[in-house]
């Protein structure tokens, strides 16, 4: 078993809240927190970050003229690291790695619409100094005005597990004793839901009861919808006595693929990377998994099917959050880890309201995040 690492603060902003206390407040309940979004062509279900937590981003992008000119993906991950580095005692040599999906995604359209508008096909100053993918990490580093190594990167919906098993890395290899690690993804566009809808993952059911039926194996058609948010943990070397948790074991895997978009019906990526957790953290087993299960049909079977694989017959207990928020692409799996990190403080088992299955006890939890591509990430958390 390789060392451990502790999470020492957690921060996040979603259609949860900005809280744990409130975000673990709406996880006790059986209600989402999706909406439907009106955009200039259709309607569409998103997971939207309410008007109560938005208004705090607005006076963070009012707080300093430069921050006028960026994307709120960017916004986001400054608004959430700023909440986490503020309760740990760090100096300034820690590193920052930020992971996103799409980047700057509302400012990139934005801009792009612009230029296709202006008849000398002129493009605005500031396009391409606040639309690159690694503008994320280094206006975190900027804000908090850290001496250390700021990452970003794009590994599609598994980007910020990515950016915490880079940030274990780091650490671990002894070239940095902090870092700080997250996702952050504000893709609620017209063109990107569009995107989704191209590829027939997108959920049509605008009046159900659960528009994103995550976890639910019966179901008949693809109900992903696109969700909003950020989270920012600070990972350190070792057992600290603050520690939210402590990450005990992570896998990555990639597979070979058939199409851009594919993932093999028994899931073979995440078989790989849960069997790689599972030694790292010296384990047979875990008590609670928290599933990608995006809502779509092949991505929920599929990676049912590898978990049955793994654990043969003793299948813990099986979770999501994308029913109640949606799916955050390259944020998910940071968030996936908040509801593992809450689950374990609180003792308590978070189910998906259509698909009840207790954890008869919760000292190990396991978090899995794959993307397209093929590639997955799963990390085990326990509390000591």
């Amino acid at each position: 078993m390789k060392e451990n690492i502790s999470i020492t603060s957690m921060a996040s902003i979603s259609p949860l809240g900005d809280s744990s206390e409130v975000v673990w407040e709406n996880y006790l309940k059986d209600s989402h927190f999706l909406n439907i979004k009106s955009f200039d062509k259709f309607e569409a279900i998103v997971g939207s970050i309410s008007n109560q937590y938005n208004l705090e981003v607005e006076k963070l992008k009012n707080s300093d003229s430069k921050y006028k000119s960026l994307d709120r993906s960017v916004l986001l991950a400054i608004y959430t690291s700023r909440k986490a580095l503020g309760t740990v005692n760090w100096s300034n040599e820690f590193g920052v790695n930020i992971g996103s999906s799409r980047g700057a995604t509302e400012l990139f359209e934005h801009y792009y619409d612009a230029y296709k508008k202006n008849e000398l096909g002129k493009a605005a100053t500031l396009t391409s100094p606040t639309t690159t993918l690694g503008n994320i990490a280094t206006w975190v580093a900027h804000d908090l005005q850290t001496e250390g190594p700021a990452i970003s990167h794009s590994i599609t919906c598994s980007s910020a597990l990515h950016s915490l098993i880079n940030g274990v890395a780091w650490i671990r290899s002894g070239m940095a004793d902090a870092f700080l690690v997250g996702g952050s993804e504000a893709a609620n566009t017209s063109f990107t839901v569009a995107q989704m809808k191209a590829l027939k993952i997108y959920t049509s059911n605008l009046t159900d009861a659960y528009p994103c039926k995550s976890l639910d194996f019966k179901k008949e058609r693809n109900t992903m919808a696109i969700g909003e948010g950020a989270v920012a943990l600070c990972l350190e070397k070792g057992i600290q006595k603050n520690a939210l948790a402590v990450i005990k074991g992570i896998g990555y895997a990639t597979e070979k693929l058939k199409h851009s978009i594919s993932i093999s019906a028994d899931a073979i990526c995440f078989q790989k990377s849960m069997k790689m957790a599972l030694k790292d953290a010296g384990l047979q087993t875990v008590d609670a998994i928290v599933m990608h299960a995006p809502g779509t049909l092949k991505g929920d079977s599929s990676e049912l099917k590898s978990i049955e694989i793994v654990f043969k017959n003793e299948v813990p207990a099986l979770t999501s959050n994308k029913w109640k928020i949606g799916h955050t692409l390259g944020a998910s799996g940071m968030l996936s880890m908040e509801l593992a990190i809450l689950m374990l403080q609180h003792q308590k088992f978070i189910s998906v309201p259509y698909f009840k299955k207790e954890a008869k006890k919760l000292d190990t939890i396991l978090v899995n995040a794959v993307g397209f591509g093929g590639n997955a990430v799963s990390v085990i958390l326990s509390l000591d």
